[in-house]
């Protein structure tokens, strides 16, 4: 079952939330303050965080870039602040949705599977996979290639685990901003084209022989298997 760390201070809002994703199948854990939600998210597993950012110690922000120093977990902030810019921030900050209050509960439950569905943690039924020296965690959210660790942005790392979990299968730029970016996303589909620039130059070491992001002009972006262990 998978489980969702709901941070929020209200806890009419928390008890209505909690009620209708348990009723989704969800395990659910309620933090009220921004230090219990510390404590909850260093000392368990979670596969999505629902994140106020109005709190009474921590404001939601600088929670979310401490998890974002951790973990690429999924995280959708909630929040009465409706001004575009506060969205833009959470979004660019890491934050995988955003949803302004008042909400309906519905919705929510519906924007936390559309979440989980493409989120890394969700697709893909064994923790790890090797492709050649190539090691992708998928519980832990690491990559290692020769044994070294390779550090990755989270967007970076959601589109490396993507394309990795289907492998020899080609995707178009809007498929994968679908996918990865979210179909809220605003921007230009060239942050497609960013992403695997860097991917490739985190990954230059990686042997061809075992591996490789292939570009198929006109067609899109393909993570080319050639081996596995």
């Amino acid at each position: 079952m998978q489980k969702i760390l709901i941070v929020e201070d209200e806890q009419t809002i928390s008890r209505i939330l909690s009620v209708y994703l348990k009723k989704a199948g969800y395990s659910i854990e309620q933090a009220f303050t921004g230090q219990e939600a510390f404590e909850k998210f260093d000392e368990q597993i979670f596969q999505l965080v629902l994140l106020d950012v109005m709190l009474p110690d921590y404001d939601g922000w600088h929670i979310l870039k401490e998890i974002r120093t951790k973990s690429a977990t999924p995280v959708i902030m909630l929040t009465a602040l409706s001004d575009v810019q506060y969205r833009l921030s959470g979004l660019n900050g890491g934050a995988d949705d955003y949803i302004p209050k008042p909400f309906v509960a519905d919705e929510v439950v519906a924007r936390v599977q559309a979440v989980l569905r493409r989120s890394v943690g969700t697709l893909n039924s064994e923790d790890s996979q090797y492709f050649g020296n190539l090691k992708l965690d998928f519980k832990s959210h690491t990559v290692t290639l020769n044994g070294v660790s390779v550090e990755l942005t989270r967007r970076d790392l959601s589109l490396l685990f993507f394309l990795a979990q289907h492998p020899n299968q080609t995707f178009t730029r809007d498929q994968l901003i679908d996918q990865v970016w979210g179909i809220d996303y605003e921007g230009s589909d060239r942050a497609v084209d960013l992403s695997v620039k860097r991917l490739r130059r985190a990954l230059e070491n990686w042997n061809t022989d075992e591996g490789e992001i292939k570009t198929l002009r006109g067609l899109g972006y393909q993570f080319c298997v050639y081996t596995t262990s």
